[in-house]
This record gives structure tokens, C-alpha cells and sequence, in this order.
């Protein structure tokens, strides 16, 4: 129950306090060129201690590849990844040893396997994501050869939101502030927000959006792999993930067919090798790209709901492992908001998504 994917399938492994965090890729395609720079550029959009605004714990994150490349090229071989823990103060957690935290794993793994990892939370830990995070970055590298790009950011945090179309903003400024919102102002206000939430010892939660351009008409299938299926699984697998909506999402329940359906036109002809083609688009894209569980060429476009981090730096009431009642204030250093550090999850499973059902669509050759 560690794998993710059919024919692009990332295994991973790993604890938050464990010597490492690790995985295996299997069924990249060869030949691909293999950015390291790329996939540690992405580890560094996750890892902790990037800014004022996440957790203070400070990790290189530096990803070393075990296998499966040679002279700069996946070889279509398995290919082995580890990123080293290096600055784990586990002592910080000896109070929640026989404490179950309010809205973590604690219950459910204890009573589950009738052992649980009480540092950071183990296995459950969002430090988990690394796994993800580089399997998505390979990914990235071959939907870049296939002229597939995944581009998400933060459209909320608490009360502060964007407008819902992503049209209106210039994505390419999302990595210019710490929050990876392109709007500066609003992101100026995010920040503000969650700092003071951080100074009272409080979390807050919010939305990532993001948008895939450049996807091929027919990936996902018409029955239980649906492609909108397959990415709400993906992404409610990412942890503090409570919601997912696709296209124009829960807003379109209020509105009549006749306003949402997107209608189909034929836009101008080209030419390739001299033959014409005319080539059908559909004039709006209320669908968010996927009809009948496959994709229909238009950007596909989510949004990714995350809950306030349940790790509050507050007093809090709970029960120990015989069910007394009792008071906790967890200690070491936290997110105070997680969507920061979210916006490469949600783009790496994505990416793992799409180039899996791109595979299985093509039958595992990339021409």
C-alpha cells in the first residue's frame, strides 16, 4: 500500500525521524533526459525552513540517485532514490509518547498496527512528501518533452482568496513570494495572515489550484480510471488534503445546463505536411478539461482544499493510551500553514498522474 500508479509507479519508504526518505520509480521511459538540477530545484520548493512562513527545521533535502541513469539518461530501469534526514530533535516529541495529538494518525495507526512512531508522526508525517516530490519531478522532465506543463499555487488562505479564474493572473509570478501566489497583493496579505496565526500559536488552512496545459485529447478511461478520478485520488492522498473539485467544481450546482455546457467549435484550418486539418475546441471550459472521464484537449484546472495543520503550539486537551483525560502543548517546529510547502505536492502528483495515464494511453511508448 506504498506504491502509486500503474505503468508509472512511484514506491516510497521512510519515516520522518528514520535515517532517510526514499523510493523507487518504475516504468520511466528511456532516453529521457535527467535533470538533477530540476528535481533538486523541486525538493527545494518543499523542504523546510525556505522562509518565515513554514517550519524552522532545517534539511538540505539533497536527493541522491541510486540507479536507473546512465551519462545523464533514464535507462528504463528502476530508478532508486534517497534524501537523508539530517536535523531531527526528536526529543521534542518524548511528551506525545503516550499522548493520542487531536486530528492526527495517532489513534487511528496505534489501534490500526497496535504500534505507532511518536516523533513527528512517523510514516504519517508530511515530511513523507519528498517521495512524491521527486517521482513528480520526473515526471515533469518527460511531459516537458511532450509539451505538458503542471503549474499550481496558493489561491487561498483562510478568508484571503483569489478570483476562480486563473486566466486573470500571471502564473510565472508564483514562485516570487513565499506564499506561491501570483497575485503580489494578495499574497502580501496571505503572509501577514499566517504570521499571525504562527504568533499565536494557531494553524490556518486554505486552496491550492492548479492548471495542466498542453494535454492531449483521450487520457483516462470511461469507467473506473476515469482521469478527474484518478487526480481527486491523488490529491486526497496528500496529507492535510480535505477536498477536491475539478473544473467549475461545487459552484456549478446552482447554475442551469443551458449556462455550463461548453459547446464545441471548429477553429482554423492548419496545415501539417502540406495536408489540412481542422482541428475542434470547445468555446468555454466549465468541464476543467475532462469530459466523460477523459481529457478533451482544453487545460484542465483543480483545486485542492487543506485543512489548518493539526499540530498546534497551544494547550490542548486529549487522552493518553488508557483513555485518561489529560492536557498536551506540543513543542518543536511546525508549519503554521502548510500551503506554502503544498504547492510542488500538488504538482508532482499531477504530474505522476497524468504521464501514468499518458503511458497507459500509449501503450507505454513515448514517440
Amino acid at each position: 500500500m506504498n506504491t502509486f500508479g500503474n505503468l508509472f509507479r512511484l514506491t516510497t519508504f521512510g519515516e520522518s525521524h528514520g535515517a532517510a526518505i526514499g523510493g523507487v520509480v518504475d516504468g520511466m521511459p528511456a532516453g529521457i533526459d535527467i535533470d538533477t538540477a530540476f528535481i533538486q530545484q523541486e525538493l527545494n520548493r518543499r523542504r523546510p525552513g525556505q522562509s518565515s512562513l513554514t517550519t524552522s527545521r532545517q534539511e538540505g533535502d539533497r536527493v541522491e540517485l541510486l540507479s536507473g541513469v546512465f551519462e545523464g539518461k533514464s535507462t528504463g530501469c528502476p530508478i532508486g532514490f534517497i534524501v537523508r534526514n539530517e536535523n531531527q530533535h526528536s526529543q521534542d516529541y518524548e511528551n506525545l509518547r503516550t499522548l493520542f495529538r487531536p486530528s492526527h494518525a495517532d489513534f487511528t495507526y496505534y489501534n490500526k498496527y497496535g504500534v505507532r512512531d511518536h516523533r513527528g508522526g512517523g510514516r504519517s508525517s508530511a515530511r513523507i512528501t519528498i517521495s512524491r516530490v521527486v517521482g513528480g519531478a520526473l515526471a515533469k522532465l518527460v511531459l516537458r518533452q511532450q509539451g505538458i506543463s503542471v503549474q499550481a499555487y496558493t489561491s487561498q488562505v483562510g478568508t484571503i482568496a483569489l478570483d476562480k479564474d486563473y486566466h486573470r493572473y500571471d502564473l510565472s509570478l508564483t514562485e516570487q513570494n513565499d506564499v506561491r501566489c501570483p497575485d503580489p497583493e494578495k499574497a502580501a496579505e496571505m503572509a501577514e495572515l499566517i504570521k499571525s496565526v504562527k504568533a499565536e500559536g494557531d494553524t490556518i488552512g486554505g486552496i491550492i489550484t492548479c492548471v495542466i496545459k498542453g494535454c492531449p485529447v483521450g487520457l483516462g478511461e470511461p469507467e473506473f480510471d476515469k482521469l478527474h478520478a484518478s487526480l481527486g485520488a491523488a490529491m486526497l492522498g496528500i496529507n492535510a488534503v480535505k477536498g477536491f473539485e475539478y473544473g467549475d467544481g461545487f459552484d456549478i450546482v446552482t447554475r442551469r445546463g443551458s449556462e455550463v455546457n461548453d459547446p464545441f467549435v471548429c477553429c482554423n484550418d492548419i496545415s501539417t505536411n502540406d495536408t489540412p486539418e481542422r482541428t475542434i475546441s470547445t468555446a468555454t471550459n466549465h468541464s476543467g478539461g475532462i469530459q466523460g472521464g477523459i481529457s478533451n484537449g482544453e487545460d484542465i484546472y483543480f483545486r485542492v482544499a487543506f485543512k489548518p495543520v493539526a499540530t498546534l503550539l497551544q494547550e490542548q486537551q486529549t487522552v493518553d493510551l488508557e483513555g485518561n483525560t489529560t492536557t498536551f502543548t506540543a513543542h518543536g517546529r511546525h508549519d503554521p500553514c502548510v500551503l506554502p510547502r503544498a504547492v510542488p505536492v500538488v504538482e508532482a502528483m499531477a504530474a505522476m498522474t497524468i504521464l501514468d495515464h499518458l503511458l497507459l494511453k500509449n501503450s507505454g511508448k513515448m514517440a
